[in-house]
């Protein structure tokens, strides 16, 4: 028999620095004129359905008013003192049925504002295309900037739009100043044309005449956004800072003493959970409650406390950078987990969100595959790009539930699993965001899983390391839903995998765990250590992490297969393959009998609500009981268009995109 390898530290690593997969750079593709008649078709389709939305304009012109608002929520003082996820289960009923809400925290919450705002570093942005966006189509590189650099170009262009369409001084079809201002001009085409964005009014000499010029509201710029993107009538380009690292920007909120935080200096050495909270507003409760975005990932609730190593735009925040227009395009997060986004500073953000049932899910699914099958049959994944918005009014005719929501200065906005959303930035503004989890996440988690192996697409971390590694810190399961639901989970990937394991040796794969002695997964926590190996034995067909055992072949000391896909590693005879298990069947019962155990020990949450029950609603979304505030603001607020923080004489930057120069 020849010699077998197992995966050792000789093996290509990936780089201690971890991300998630950050939104696709622009790629250009090679010819392929076999498609070119399938593609003009589906160009076709997508250009009668954008005539169809200027046709139901006239019909619908108040669509975007008929959308619901999703929930506010305005914990007290004591509720917001506490754990964010044991408060989050106390609405949960009420908010996960929109897919998303909003958290205002109670009177007297001032977080200092901690990025160095003269900081020369630049970050990257994406140009977008806002007249694309419902075409699916790659982001190109925008411009770099700094802080400064980037307000003073947002501010510029919100001032722009503003005196163009929102200005009485402003003159009919007139352009911008200079050829190099950073302001999206209209095309010759649409200067004549007796058109305003707001949907207002069709006549710019008459606004002028009778001095009646809308403000620039949200509703207003929530009109102008989707005009540009439904019917193309102006060609808008602007820079968005998406993803912007906190580990080298800094982030907007200051770190903890107490090793809450991934950037944490002590971050090894803590959290522990019998800490006193500190007081409500002070300097100290800024930089440990975990409702700061750096801490939250590691809140004695959540399950991604057990992840010991960094995970950009995971479990360590992102930062985002916005002006007048720049998207979020519509999708669910990174293995269906919850996410938390935080306002810092600046114009509002429009939002809107759509509820995490499989028929709302599968609907978003339905309208990407009605207008853009041709590109999704090249690109299968691409939902998972985030580069495409289709506008609320496609949605609804789907049958798909969207309901939006306003986010100003100091507000969170909370995504439940599975729920897609998207918005738009209303000037220029700065945001941060990061993901959780708790157990009610483990079903979602699950299927995310099931997806991306589907796709052959690599997780951001084991999904079945990390539920060993809950199983293995019993302690942390605090309900008996959560027990309930580890051990769920854990019985369906014990039988998936033993009953494998005997049809794959029934076959002829070989058993060595007698004679080769593999290393033990360590379960303590999921570090870079243990997070470098599992890089190591991702499957060879579906991107799975063998986390369980694995199928090698003879012919190659590097690659592994999952249990599913052994057969498409190699063509060798089933005889050269042999079985690698690292996690005995003994084990495993032993494992999900200690869950059980600590399950009978413990009370029902008196709070918890079944998963179930929300997956399957789906009834009609009206307006939230707490949103007539939210509607008012959206109809009469005027939109500031101002930077974030003074600037004084900072140059204006010159984009990388020619004539179109946001």
């Amino acid at each position: 028999m020849e010699s077998i390898d197992v995966p050792n530290s000789d093996w290509e690593q990936r780089p201690s620095k971890r991300t998630r997969t950050p939104t696709r750079p622009y790629k250009a593709e090679p010819a392929n004129h076999a498609n070119d008649y399938l593609l003009q078709e589906e160009e076709r389709m997508l250009a009668q359905a954008i005539a169809n939305s200027r046709k139901d304009r006239g019909i619908e012109t108040n669509m975007l008013s008929t959308i619901p608002f999703g929930p506010t929520f305005y914990p007290t003082v004591e509720e917001f003192s506490g754990d964010p996820l044991a408060y989050l289960e106390t609405i949960r009923s009420e908010a996960e049925k929109y897919g998303i809400c909003k958290i205002v925290p109670p009177k007297g919450w001032n977080p200092p504002f901690a990025l160095d705002v003269d900081n020369p570093m630049k970050f990257q942005t994406k140009d977008q295309s806002i007249h694309r966006l419902q075409e699916g189509i790659s982001f190109g590189d925008g411009a770099d900037y700094t802080l400064k650099e980037y307000q003073k170009m947002a501010s510029e262009w919100s001032k722009e739009w503003k005196r163009r369409y929102y200005s009485v001084q402003a003159q009919p079809g007139e352009t911008p100043t200079e050829s190099k201002s950073l302001v999206p001009a209209p095309p010759e085409s649409v200067k004549s044309e007796s058109h305003s964005p707001s949907g207002v009014a069709e006549n710019e000499d008459t606004l002028l005449k009778d001095d009646l010029r809308p403000q620039m509201t949200p509703e207003n710029l929530e009109r102008d956004y989707w005009d540009i993107v439904e019917t193309q009538r102006l060609d808008i380009d602007v820079d968005y800072g998406n993803d912007v690292d906190t580990t080298e920007f800094g982030s907007g909120f200051p770190i903890s003493q107490r090793g809450r935080s991934v950037n944490s200096m002590n971050f090894l050495d803590g959290p522990t959970d019998d800490e006193s909270e500190p007081e409500f507003g002070t300097e100290e409760f800024y930089r440990e409650t975990f409702w700061n975005l750096n801490n939250i990932p590691n809140s004695k609730n959540s399950a991604l406390r057990h992840l010991k190593v960094g995970i950009n735009g995971i479990n360590v925040p992102w930062l985002y950078f916005g002006c007048l227009f720049s998207t979020f395009c519509w999708h669910n997060e990174d293995n269906f987990m919850n996410s938390i986004n935080y306002h810092h500073r600046g114009a509002p953000k429009q939002w809107y969100g759509v509820p995490g049932t499989k028929h709302d899910a599968d609907g978003v699914e339905r309208v990407f595959k009605s207008y853009l099958s041709m590109k999704m049959r090249d690109v299968p994944d691409l939902l998972h790009h985030i580069t495409t918005s289709f506008s609320p009014r496609l949605l609804k005719k789907e049958g798909v539930r969207v309901c939006k929501l306003l986010q100003h200065e100091g507000e969170f906005i909370v995504t439940f699993p599975r729920a897609f959303h998207a918005g738009f930035s209303l000037g220029p503004n700065c945001g941060e965001a990061v993901n959780f989890a708790d157990t009610n996440w483990m079903p979602h988690a699950a299927d995310a899983n099931e997806r991306y192996r589907t796709f052959g697409r690599p997780s951001v971390f084991s999904h079945d390391r990390l539920v060993y590694t809950m199983a293995h810190h019993i302690n942390s399961l605090r309900s008996k839903e959560a027990c309930q639901a580890v051990a769920q989970e854990l019985r369906r990937l014990m039988q998936e995998e033993l009953l494998l394991r005997e049809k794959l040796l029934s076959a002829g794969v070989r058993d060595v765990s007698k004679d080769v002695e593999l290393p033990s997964n360590r379960l303590d926590q999921l570090d870079e250590e243990s997070a470098d190996y599992d890089d190591k034995r991702l499957c060879h067909s579906c991107k799975h992490i063998c986390f369980f055992s694995a199928v090698c072949c003879e012919c190659s000391h590097k690659k592994v297969s999952c249990l599913r896909h052994s057969h498409y590693m190699c063509r060798c005879s089933i005889k050269r393959k042999y079985l690698l298990i690292w996690t005995p069947e003994s084990e495993m019962n032993e494992t999900i009998s200690r869950v059980e155990t600590r399950s009978d020990e413990l009370q029902s949450d008196p709070n918890s609500v079944k998963t179930d029950a929300i997956a399957s609603h789906t009834v009609a979304l009206e307006d939230a009981v707490s949103s007539s505030k939210d509607r008012l603001i959206h109809q009469t607020y005027e939109v500031p268009v101002s930077p974030i923080f003074p600037i004084n004489s900072v140059p204006l930057i010159s984009s990388t995109q020619g004539d179109v120069l946001l």
